[in-house]
């Protein structure tokens, strides 16, 4: 799993676990997409978005993990015919980090159907397919090789007996493409971005409880499915100290796994250097250009991208596959907006 169902708190209402994050080119400019409420987990009393909650983009245009744009969407009750209002509204500057900051409304619509804005903004929310896999034995014993420092143990399971766990299954996504103008105002000529998404819980006692946060795939298959508590606290906190909170517990468990493997001479010189590129747990992105999450860059995450594979590997320093790919979506992405599969 990308983030599905990743921590205790996140399996609460799993209206707020968001599984996955994207950001890639679009038609009009960039596409940022967040999936959460998944199928996987049977009848959901009121499905969709909770409507106490808040869904936001991250973008931080100056490389210092902090946010400097934030784009928020709240979601209304659900009406007799399942439709939810819902308010986009765009922070910027310092007000960016506050939850409480109201910034500016940029539009208003309502689920399954498609917004634009007299800017170019469009937006889209709505039940969709997946487009992410997963293979679960694969997942599975990646997770005890890195909780436990142990060789890769894969059994007697083959490439033949590869399946993905995800095949068929639902989402409700939450999509936005912004402009590129939009962007290139507030960034410099270098043209790159960070991107995470939050998904925040209102308090009995007038505040906001941070849910669920992703920035870069794969992090919690890696170090948090045998370690609920870690999970919880990954989902908690802001990404410009994720290195000083969380860095020596990534390099212990990469260098245990390296260590054990054999995969490199000195295992926690090589586990130092990938936490750095873990963290802080950002997407990268270069306004503009094509996406693409592979072994030697990051530039944002398409919705066909072999995320899994990639961040194995990198962890493990050596070749893990899942032995599916993209091939194994039902149904599949599409090239318009809002690009998610249709369902």
């Amino acid at each position: 799993m990308s983030h599905h169902l990743d921590s205790p708190l996140a399996r609460q209402d799993i209206r707020l676990d968001i599984t996955d994050l994207y950001c890639f080119r679009g038609q009009t400019g960039t596409v940022l997409v967040i999936n959460v409420c998944h199928s996987i987990t049977g009848n959901v009393p009121v499905p969709g978005y909770h409507p106490e909650g808040m869904y936001e983009f991250k973008v931080d245009t100056n490389s210092d993990s902090i946010e400097d744009i934030t784009y928020r969407l709240t979601f209304d009750e659900r009406d007799a015919q399942g439709k939810q209002r819902f308010v986009l509204r765009r922070v910027s500057g310092a007000d960016a980090v506050d939850p409480n900051a109201q910034g500016e409304v940029i539009t208003r619509g309502e689920t399954d159907t498609a917004v634009t804005t007299e800017t170019g903004i469009r937006v889209w929310a709505g039940k969709a397919g997946d487009p992410f896999w997963i293979e679960p034995y694969v997942l599975h014993a990646v997770g005890h090789a890195f909780q436990d420092g142990t060789v890769l143990n894969l059994g007697d399971w083959t490439p033949e007996n590869a399946r993905n766990l995800f095949a068929g299954h639902t989402v409700y996504s939450i999509v936005i493409e912004i402009p590129d103008a939009e962007l290139l105002a507030e960034i410099g000529a270098d043209r790159r971005i960070g991107v995470w998404a939050v998904a925040t819980l209102a308090t009995d006692a007038g505040g906001w409880r941070s849910i669920n946060r992703v920035g870069l795939p794969m992090i919690h298959p890696l170090f948090t499915q045998f370690n609920e508590d870690l999970g919880n606290r990954l989902n908690a906190g802001r990404p410009s100290e994720d290195f000083s909170t969380y860095g020596n517990t990534l390099i212990k468990s990469i260098a245990g796994a390296v260590t054990a493997n054999g995969t490199a001479d000195d295992p926690e010189g090589y586990a130092t250097r990938v936490a750095h590129r873990f963290l802080p747990n950002i997407l990268p992105y270069t306004v503009g250009t094509p996406a693409v999450f592979g072994m030697a860059d990051w530039n944002g995450r398409s919705l066909i991208d072999n995320a899994p594979d990639v961040m194995f590997t990198i962890a493990a320093n050596t070749p893990i596959s899942l032995h599916i790919g993209k091939e194994s979506v039902n149904p599949r992405p599409t090239a318009t907006f809002p690009y998610v599969p249709k369902v």
